[in-house]
C-alpha cells in the first residue's frame, strides 16, 4: 500500500521546511539533512533511505488490486444507497446533494481497496457505482410510500362497501361484477430484473411522465457532480521517482 506522504508531499506548516541552498537541503519526508546523493519523489527532495522506502511501498496496478477496489466500491455504494433512501424516507425530502457524499464515499473506498492505485478502469467503475447507488435508492423509497398508501386504500374500500350496504338496505342489490382473470405472477428473477431496470431509469422517470422540470434538472446536475467526485478521486497519482542526483556542497572562497 502506498504511503500518502509520498503521493502528496505537501508542506507541513507545523514543521520546518528546508529547501534551496546546496549543503542545507533536507529530505521532504523525514526532514533529515541531505549530503551527497538525493532523489526527487514527485518533485520533492528525498534522501536515499526514503527513496528506497517509496519504491518498496510503490502501489502497482493488478487484478487483485482492482478486485479489492471493486469490492470496497460496491460496499460503499450499498452504504450510500441506504444513506440516500433513509434520509428521504425519514425527512420526506428527496435531496440530490446526498449524491455528492455517495460519489466521495465510492471513490475513497475504491482507493482504499486498491492501496492507492487509480486509473481509467477504476474511474469508470466508480462512476457507474455512484450512478447505480443514487438511482437504485428510488426503489426502497417507492416501496416505502406504496406501503403507506396501501392500508389507506384498503380502509377506503371497506368504508365504501359499508356505505353501499347501508344505502342499499331494502333495495334490490346488483350482482357483483365478474372477477377479472388472475395475472400470472412474476418469478423472483424476473421481478429483480424489472426492479433493477426501473431503478436505473429512475432519474429519467419524471421526464417520461410529466416532462423536465427545474428541480429535476438541478438533481441531475448534482448527480453528475457526484460522479465527477468519484472520477477525480479514483484517477490516482503516479509515484514518480527521479535520480540519483549529486548534492554538491558550495566551493570555498
Amino acid at each position: 500500500m502506498s504511503n500518502p506522504g509520498f503521493n502528496n508531499p505537501t508542506p507541513q506548516f507545523g514543521t520546518a521546511e528546508y529547501v534551496g541552498s546546496p549543503g542545507g537541503d533536507h529530505c521532504r519526508y523525514c526532514h533529515q539533512p541531505i549530503a551527497g546523493i538525493y532523489y526527487r519523489i514527485n518533485d520533492g527532495m528525498a534522501c536515499p533511505s526514503c527513496e528506497q522506502k517509496a519504491r518498496g511501498e510503490l502501489a502497482r496496478d493488478s487484478h487483485t488490486a482492482y478486485m479489492r477496489a471493486l469490492l470496497f466500491g460496491i460496499g460503499a455504494a450499498i452504504v450510500g444507497l441506504i444513506l440516500y433512501a433513509t434520509f428521504a424516507i425519514q425527512t420526506g425530502i428527496v435531496i440530490g446533494y446526498v449524491s455528492l457524499a455517495v460519489g466521495w464515499m465510492v471513490g475513497k473506498a475504491m482507493m482504499k481497496g486498491s492501496g492507492g492505485v487509480g486509473g481509467r478502469r477504476y474511474q469508470i467503475t466508480a462512476v457507474l457505482l455512484t450512478y447505480a447507488a443514487v438511482s437504485m435508492a428510488a426503489i426502497p423509497i417507492w416501496i416505502h410510500y406504496a406501503g403507506e398508501h396501501k392500508p389507506q386504500t384498503q380502509q377506503q374500500r371497506l368504508e365504501d362497501e359499508q356505505r353501499q350496504l347501508e344505502s342499499g338496505s331494502g333495495q334490490q342489490t346488483q350482482p357483483p361484477p365478474a372477477a377479472e382473470p388472475a395475472k400470472p405472477r412474476l418469478t423472483l428473477g424476473a421481478w429483480l430484473v424489472r426492479v433493477t431496470l426501473l431503478g436505473l431509469a429512475s432519474p429519467f422517470v419524471e421526464v417520461w411522465e410529466g416532462g423536465p422540470s427545474f428541480g429535476w434538472l438541478i438533481g441531475l446536475v448534482i448527480l453528475f457532480v457526484g460522479m465527477q467526485f468519484a472520477w477525480k478521486i479514483t484517477a490516482g497519482r503516479p509515484l514518480q521517482i527521479f535520480g540519483p542526483f549529486q548534492n554538491t556542497p558550495p566551493r570555498a572562497g
